[in-house]
């Protein structure tokens, strides 16, 4: 029995050599024999834990919720650290730790992009924060919210209300409410203010072609969209945004922040950062390496500068963290310069303090880099931020509290865990040279901020490794990029290979335009659907441009559907450059999402001229672009079509009654021309995504973007029956017809009813009966 067992536990040491599977598996098999003894034991109040959907867990005899102590905020390894680092000035050691164990303030930024900001950033002046302002709660004055100094046009506030005060005042609910529901519609997002640094310091231009390498959960993603849209007159900026992120879950967290901005010009992927493969685009009928203007490097760091929101941190800090995790950041950060365009910009960030996460990565890099980086000084690039200097000294502490000052006292038994690259450079020149005090540390307690690293390189020669361009085959007469779609046709170029080689005529897929890749990537998480360009001549353009008059420089090319066969239900758009880059690397990258909607297909299209409806996601892309079935509207009209259902065609203004008479049953887009003699009036264009039905008309648009239209016409928004603005989900498809009772009024009008249109309340579109 003894020898049998025996056999047994080295057969499943020893079997991932044999069976080609991960050693993991085989790993978890043998700790699942032995863990619930090992569980039993750390548990002396039961001698077997219960198990409860299917996982053992621990129970206290007092029940759930008991026996967890609070977090205390001390940690001593920490203040000894960086104590003895000296990164925080003399004297403020003090106000320091104080300002880390304090709650960090909630920040909130304002879309910039959208041609409303200015409306929103005036609703909330004149309106809620002076009703904050004079507000008291148990005797408390409320400090008023305050614009972050350093961010462009007021764009970014701060206030210090917490969820516990916002829960005692209706005034304060009330506020909390308009912040949520402007969040869900993408013109709010709420965001720490050091987060915010980074993509500013990139200085993005519409023409930029971005790369976000490591950007779950998005909100510094969602600020290179804005930057790219910075001119609303162009739907289609000739740069992108392409966010990346190792996590395939949080990867659709990235999706749903991208999507709330309805951009055409956003890819989401899902890589490694530090092994991100190299795409290729079509250039004068030849394929060229996709180098980037821009990149950020906002790279996974020990986070002890978010101590104030994540209090974990206080007791799971330890110096091996940033041990740990300085040989991946280097590894990104090469990766990135790798990548980048001379004559780039390159931001790398953290949310740690510590040299080794900091300081360290970016000396390392420069001096790989023989000169072809260099750090740019950006002290001017945002006046108003407070910062501390880089530093060009630090050393080395393990947990046990050993201190290492250079590389020669590491021991030999160390040298697995501390690398030569930890420390600083040893030649006084060299390091002189690097300039590292022009990288920038925000510490928490000189603008009640969380703890940040930034430091912005600019590319001026290709990387030392990487000097010959990958020469890249012609692209064949044969193979245009039009037709392209099936990824056998996509040539491979590695620039750090150098030049590309041909394989034998034996081994290519028949008469493709190129060799398959060497490897197949290996697929994780949900499969997603294909993305299929439609061409210049496929049969659902004609109907779509008569019903719609799209003027003759629409981008039909630029038109996708994620399905081979059958209906296509939603049409989607991208930018020209996007897809260059889909159509040349579908199998060389794993895409999540990309493309804003822009068409749907209605329930039933005969009755309706058109197969497909507006989509209200995808309305300012295409406005531009549509000459026909365009209702001008006034301020009474959004009022009467955002509170009512199916409001009767007289109800409207006798201007829009008159326009909305003319056209046919079907898809409308119902636009606001901002009214110069009317003050009190939005100041900014509005278009809406409609319903021309037999006598009545409606408005197609998502819950909460209904709610931020109403309070940019002076209507005031408010829930009842308990169901808040943040319950409301933000996936309502753009056709959405707000059911509304019970859930939001405005004052002073008529409540949504239910009209002739027949549409139901799941808002799948106009009914066959209209």
């Amino acid at each position: 029995m003894v020898v049998s067992g025996v056999r047994t536990w080295v057969f499943l040491l020893l079997a991932p050599t044999y069976i080609h599977l991960p050693r993991t598996y085989f790993t978890a098999f043998i700790v699942g024999r032995v863990r619930p003894a090992v569980r039993a034991r750390r548990c002396p109040a039961r001698s077997r834990p219960r198990v409860t959907h299917s996982r053992r867990v621990c129970v206290p005899p007092q029940g759930w919720g008991a026996g967890y102590a609070e977090i205390v905020k001390e940690n001593e390894l920490f203040e000894q650290y960086y104590r003895e680092l000296g990164l925080v000035p003399g004297g403020e050691f003090g106000a320091f730790m104080e300002a880390m164990r304090e709650p960090l303030p909630a920040t909130i930024r304002i879309t910039g992009y959208k041609s409303h900001a200015k409306e929103i950033l005036h609703c909330l002046k004149e309106k809620y924060f002076k009703e904050v302002q004079a507000l008291e709660v148990d005797g408390q004055k409320i400090e008023a919210p305050q614009a972050l100094s350093w961010y462009p046009d007021e764009l970014a506030w701060h206030t210090n209300l917490s969820r516990k005060i916002l829960r005692k005042s209706p005034l304060l609910e009330k506020f909390h409410q308009f912040l949520v529901s402007e969040t869900e519609s993408g013109n709010i997002s709420r965001q720490e203010a050091v987060s915010m640094i980074p993509p500013l310091l990139l200085k993005i231009e519409p023409h930029h072609k971005i790369l976000d390498m490591c950007a779950a959960p998005g909100s510094k993603t969602a600020q290179l969209i804005e930057m790219l849209h910075s001119d609303m007159d162009v739907p289609f900026p000739e740069g992108f945004v392409i966010a990346n992120d190792v996590d395939n879950k949080r990867c659709y967290l990235l999706v749903h922040q991208a999507k709330r901005l309805n951009s055409p010009c956003i890819m989401v992927v899902n890589h490694d950062a530090s092994a991100i493969p190299w795409l290729q685009v079509a250039r004068d009928g030849k394929r060229d390496a996709l180098f980037y203007d821009r990149i950020l490097c906002d790279v996974p760091c020990s986070g002890d500068g978010t101590m104030r929101k994540n209090i974990d941190v206080w007791k799971k800090w330890t110096t091996s963290n940033s041990l740990h995790l300085h040989g991946l950041q280097l590894r990104i950060a090469v990766r990135g310069v790798e990548q980048l365009a001379v004559g780039g910009r390159m931001v790398y960030s953290t949310c740690s303090l510590n040299p080794v996460e900091d300081e360290a990565v970016i000396a390392s890099l420069l001096e790989k880099s023989e000169g072809a980086l260099e750090l740019v000084d950006a002290a001017e690039d945002l006046p108003g931020l407070k910062w501390m200097p880089g530093v060009t000294s630090w050393k080395l502490m393990t947990k046990e509290g050993q201190w290492f000052s250079n590389w020669s006292e590491v021991p030999e038994s160390r040298h697995t865990q501390i690398r030569p690259t930890m420390f600083p450079p040893t030649d006084p020149e060299k390091l002189k040279a690097m300039k590292l005090e022009r990288c920038m540390r925000i510490l928490p307690h000189h603008q009640n901020t969380g703890g940040f690293f930034v430091a912005v390189l600019m590319k001026k020669a290709p990387m030392p490794w990487n000097r010959r361009h990958p020469k890249v085959r012609p692209a064949r007469p044969s193979c245009s990029l039009e037709t392209r779609t099936t990824p056998s046709e996509t040539p491979t170029v590695d620039p750090d290979a150098g030049e590309q080689t041909e394989e034998p005529a034996s081994k290519k897929n028949g008469g493709v335009c190129g060799p398959p890749p060497s490897k197949k990537m290996k697929l994780f998480g949900f499969k997603e659907d294909p993305f299929v360009f439609l061409t210049e001549d496929d049969p659902v353009f004609p109907p779509i441009q008569t019903f719609y008059d799209l003027s003759p420089d629409f981008p039909k090319l630029n038109v996708l559907t994620r399905t081979h066969e059958g209906k296509k239900r939603h049409l989607y758009m991208v930018s020209k450059e996007l897809r260059n880059v889909l159509l040349n690397n579908s199998e060389r990258i794993k895409i999540i999402n990309t493309g804003v909607k822009v068409w749907s297909r209605n329930q039933d299209s005969e009755p309706f001229g058109c197969a497909f409806r507006l989509a209200q996601e995808g309305i300012y892309t295409l406005f531009p672009y549509i000459r026909a079935r365009i209702v001008n509207i006034g301020v009474e009209d959004v009022k009467v079509l955002l509170t009512q259902e199916n409001p009767f065609l007289s109800k409207l203004s006798d201007d829009a009654h008159a326009q909305a008479k003319k056209l046919d049953m079907g898809s409308i887009v119902l636009r606001y021309q901002p009214d110069t003699n009317n003050p009190d009036a939005p100041q900014c264009p509005i278009e809406l995504c409609g319903w021309r039905g037999k006598t009545s008309i409606r408005a197609f648009v998502p819950r909460n973007e209904r709610f931020h239209y109403l309070r940019m016409v002076g209507v005031e928004v408010f829930h009842k029956q308990g169901r808040r603005a943040d319950e409301a989900s933000s996936e309502a498809p753009e056709g959405a017809a707000e059911d509304g009772a019970g859930e939001a009024v405005a004052e002073g009008q008529e409540g949504p009813g239910r009209g002739e249109n027949g549409a139901d309340s799941n808002g799948t579109g106009p009914a066959s009966n209209t």
